[in-house]
């Protein structure tokens, strides 16, 4: 009797378990993209809405952990990098297969590569490899060993596969054999696109479970952020990714226990006087515009904590530099907040010449100091920020027009006809590493936006910037490289090419059905551990 009530038990148990686990893997998770996904090709992903699904259906050979910021094993068990950075050699996990049944050998990896560093295909996640003329080479050592060697060295080369989809040689389903935790099983343009849960996915949590633990993932399209926040009021979406400041007070002024503030963000904003010597300025605004002592009293006169709290609500941290504090690693500990004093600006001003009288700032020969700053049109906090720093510089007699352009105008302006005098705008920092920014600090770039495209540089602190962004892209020490942009950064902060005004903290909000939610700053900020995500 005692044997068969000990065996009822165990099948009880085994019952409960089993229930348990269903339990856990059931769910679909719905959020919106607030764009159309433009392509489902790993490698030619360059938007939000296609970088969220590549995210969530790609397998990568290494994963960089959002919360940790540190880089793990994904495909690849394990992998050595050459000490100058050209040869990166990975060891493939093994008895792998797509989400088709392909089964995954170093020739998809040879195959991706191929694809991503081909001319013709355009990949902009292959720019990132491209640091030298010349052609990859690959050495496929084993079905579960590969060698890629690339023509020049390859700035943290072993983070860059963190955004690397591998794809099949062999599957007739081509990109739609995918690799990650999901895969596309539906798309209606203009709709939605339907994930499913990847039956091939080779992880397993701890205690033996295969991963993901959610059925699916609903993705609704969705331009309009009045009506996604009402969707999810209404729990009709689980998570809303990034929110603006206006709509998260309002959210967390009714339901505190669902809207997130990670802090400050990798995202910057800031503002830049045109230093073009060919643009159609006259000669005595562009000596202010190229004076470091001019630009730094513009930064001393602005009051970035105010700003903080009036157009961010408090949702952001007055910038230091290029680096967010949010990059635990590459952030230049050293450097102090800009603090507000409008007597230091005038200071700093008289230094060159200024003269601040009856109210109104003249320069040396007597202009009265006038100009403009440009932003985008229906960016309300840029406008907001915008009048807020006139408002400030009007305390030291600078008279500020602010002027409101669409896109494509600004840039033309920007990029084309270089027809402004200072532009408000912001950088959506993706990556980590600062060789991300190589195509801003180097003076040959076409983006180094104060003064694009320079033959050589005009001033030798941007030949110190261009040296130092060469030594720490090109070095495998890190610490050298880490002691080379501390000085990028600090040299920033001395000449100020762009006034850093802002970090906006990451803000998000999530459902309490969602399990095992932990937001963090880096991109996707709610979604980044999707696999083990549950909704109940």
């Amino acid at each position: 009797m005692q044997t068969k009530w000990k065996r009822k038990i165990a099948i009880s148990m085994l019952c409960l378990m089993a229930l348990a686990g269903s339990a856990l893997a059931q769910g679909t998770l719905r959020f919106c993209l607030r764009w159309e996904p433009k392509t489902f090709n790993p490698l030619k992903v360059e938007e939000d809405a296609s970088m969220a699904i590549r995210y969530l259906t790609g397998g990568v050979l290494v994963r960089l952990n959002r919360q940790t910021q540190v880089l793990e094993p994904g495909l690849a068990e394990s992998w050595t990098v050459s000490k100058d950075t050209k040869q990166i050699t990975f060891k493939l996990r093994s008895g792998i297969s797509f989400s088709d049944g392909t089964p995954f050998s170093a020739e998809d990896v040879a195959y991706t590569v191929q694809q991503l560093m081909d001319p013709a295909l355009h990949s902009p996640t292959g720019d990132s490899f491209r640091s030298g003329p010349g052609n990859v080479e690959m050495k496929i050592i084993s079905p579960t060993e590969i060698s890629i060697t690339f023509p020049a060295p390859v700035a943290a080369l072993d983070r860059q596969f963190d955004q690397v989809a591998m794809m099949s040689m062999h599957s007739p389903k081509k990109e739609m054999a995918v690799l990650g935790p999901f895969m596309v099983t539906d798309y209606k343009p203009g709709s939605m696109v339907i994930l499913r849960k990847n039956p091939n996915y080779w992880k397993s949590d701890e205690q033996g479970r295969k991963l993901p633990y959610l059925d699916g993932i609903e993705l609704d399209i969705q331009p309009n952020r009045d009506v996604e926040m009402l969707r999810f009021k209404r729990n009709e979406i689980d998570l809303i990714n990034t929110l603006d400041s206006d709509y998260y007070d309002k959210l967390e002024s009714t339901s505190p226990q669902v809207a997130h503030d990670s802090g400050p963000s990798l995202d910057s904003e800031f503002i830049w006087f045109n230093q073009v010597a060919k643009s159609p300025l006259p000669p005595f605004k562009k000596n202010w515009f190229r004076s470091a002592n001019f630009r730094r009293a513009i930064s001393e006169a602005i009051n970035r904590d105010d700003m903080a709290k009036i157009v961010f609500r408090g949702h952001a941290k007055p910038a230091l530099g290029p680096i967010s504090p949010a990059n635990k690693f590459w952030f230049d500990d050293k450097l102090k907040p800009m603090p507000y004093s409008a007597d230091a600006a005038l200071k700093s001003l008289q230094a060159d010449g200024f003269r601040f009288e009856n109210g109104v700032l003249k320069d040396k020969d007597g202009n009265e100091v006038v100009f403009s700053i440009i932003t985008n049109s229906g960016n309300k906090y840029r406008e907001r920020m915008a009048a807020m720093i006139q408002e400030d510089l009007q305390k030291i007699g600078i008279h500020v027009n602010v002027v409101t352009l669409d896109f494509p105008s600004l840039i033309e302006r920007m990029n084309q006809t270089f027809d402004y005098e200072a532009i408000l705008l912001g950088f959506t920092n993706a990556g980590l590493d600062p060789s991300d920014q190589m195509n801003v600090w180097l003076s040959s770039s076409e983006n180094h936006q104060w003064n694009p495209s320079e033959k050589t540089p005009e001033t030798a602190w941007e030949a110190e910037i261009d040296k130092l962004m060469r030594v720490q892209a090109s070095s495998a020490d890190l610490k050298k490289r880490k002691e080379s942009f501390d000085r990028v950064q600090e040299i920033v902060a001395e000449q100020e090419p762009f006034i850093y005004l802002m970090n906006r903290n990451a803000l998000s909000a999530i459902s309490p059905n969602v399990q095992g939610a932990n937001p963090v700053v880096l991109a996707p900020q709610t979604y980044w551990n999707a696999e083990r995500l549950s909704v109940k």
